[in-house]
């Protein structure tokens, strides 16, 4: 009797580039949490992973975005300890990938609370969706999980695919009196509404995570202006009290002078008093020693000034270029503050070419054109055609570019049956642009001599 398939959980390994690396079986997640064996190549990391939860038609009814930290010997953090069934089970509704809404657990959009540290954001631009990488790697089922054979199972509605936005029409208005024409028009309504939900949530999503993203960049901003503005405060600190240290000794030098100076005067009393002493002892030697005593106190005095007086414009000097050394701190302050708060009404596009100043390159991933660094006048041009652009740094035209992105994310033939289905039998894939053909580098090797056949014919 065959084995009949049910609900699998698995478990996706995402590298810093937004791939998927490694791919296991839940069970095989929980023996690696056990210890049994250990992943060296993730050794002192802290990697991005996804739990899914995937039905018997290969589709994925939940998805948990979890950090996991591993150590130097590569064994994964033994604090860590996150529900992530319970996490799936009660997560809010998530974008639609194959089998109606599925039930999505991240950073912003967590049902437990005090797990969010441990969640992350997944993206999902065009190009770099990670939900959109588990989809794809799930439906290659490298895992090899049994299947549902879908023609043995009639589709309930639940599972019933919904035709994308640009099918989307306003049927036909019911016949009056026909009840089941009012029911399938309610029903298209409901679905309509349904789909237009979760595009909304999708988008709210979407933003929710860009603009965490954009407060950290700007808190990393406003963190790096406040050290810097606090080194200068210290720096204006430092050079007031040595301000202030220099005022003090030019206090100190003034009051020695002065205390010299009364010192000089009692000198100056004492040789007078002996002066008139000797002018009693002897008045023929009064004028002599007169003399000889002033001119001597003249020295002195002048002595004392002129070194005293250089003291005090050395110390002068010092005063100034003290003052203007502040005066330049202070000046360099209101600089800094002025452009902390100018920065912070800065849009999204001046805080990038302040980036790009500081030296800030951006790089971003592209297959078959690797890692590109974008110069700043690219951005807009990257941001009008991203296929355009890549392109040309592959040398190819767009059109051979997105035929050979549709063939490296899916190489199977893309030839067409008699049936007007898709041949769709996997073909090995072409790694280079530049050595994609169409029309025989997608097809399989029957398919090829018949586009070959009608080239030549």
């Amino acid at each position: 009797m065959q084995k009949k398939p049910k609900t699998v959980e698995a478990v996706l390994f995402f590298n810093e580039q937004g791939g998927i690396c490694t791919q296991m079986l839940y069970p095989e997640f929980e023996a690696l949490l056990d210890g049994v064996v250990n992943m060296p190549s993730y050794v002192g990391k802290q990697v991005r992973m996804v739990h899914l939860s995937i039905n018997p038609r290969l589709k994925i009814r939940s998805v948990v975005c979890f950090l996991l930290e591993f150590d130097e010997s590569g064994r994964p953090d033994k604090s860590w300890n996150i529900p992530l069934q319970h996490l799936a089970e009660r997560a809010g509704r998530g974008p639609d990938l194959g089998a109606g809404p599925i039930r999505l657990a991240c950073r912003s959009q967590c049902p437990v609370s005090w797990h969010q540290g441990h969640l992350w954001d997944p993206n999902m631009a065009p190009g770099k969706n990670h939900l959109t990488a588990a989809r794809e790697a799930i439906t290659r089922n490298t895992l090899g999980l049994l299947v549902e054979d879908e023609a043995s199972v009639a589709a309930s509605a639940a599972e019933l695919q919904v035709s994308g936005e640009e099918n989307w029409h306003i049927a036909d208005s019911p016949r009056a009196g026909d009840p089941d024409a009012l029911e399938l028009a309610e029903k298209i309504n409901q679905e309509q509404r349904v789909k237009a939900a979760q595009l909304i949530k999708q988008q709210r999503l979407r933003i929710t995570s860009l603009t965490k993203q954009y407060e950290e960049e700007l808190a990393k901003l406003k963190f790096t202006s406040a050290d810097f503005s606090a080194e200068q405060q210290e720096k204006v600190r430092l050079a007031e009290e040595s301000l202030q240290q220099q005022v003090e000794l030019n206090v100190a030098l003034k009051a020695q002078l002065a205390i010299q100076a009364a010192t000089f005067q009692a000198s100056r009393e004492e040789l007078t008093e002996q002066l008139n002493r000797l002018e009693r002892d002897d008045k023929s030697s009064t004028a002599a020693l007169r003399k000889q005593f002033e001119s001597e106190i003249k020295a002195r005095i002048n002595t004392a000034v002129v070194e005293y007086q250089e003291q005090i414009a050395s110390l002068q000097k010092n005063l100034k270029r003290a003052e203007q050394k502040n005066t330049k701190l202070q000046a360099e302050q209101q600089r800094l503050q002025h452009e902390l708060e100018h920065a912070s009404s800065q849009t999204g596009e001046q805080v990038l070419e302040r980036l790009a100043k500081l030296g800030v390159v951006f790089v971003v991933y592209h297959p078959g054109a690797g890692h590109l660094t974008i110069p700043l006048k690219d951005i807009t041009h990257y941001q009008r055609n991203t296929m355009a652009y890549v392109a040309a740094k592959c040398f190819v035209g767009e059109d051979q570019y997105r035929q050979w992105l549709e063939h490296y994310q899916q190489p199977c033939c893309v030839a067409l049956l008699p049936s007007g289905e898709r041949c769709s039998i996997p073909i090995d894939r072409v790694d280079s642009p530049s050595r994609f053909v169409a029309d025989e580098s997608n097809c399989c090797a029957r398919h090829m001599v018949a586009s070959r056949m009608q080239t030549t014919g």
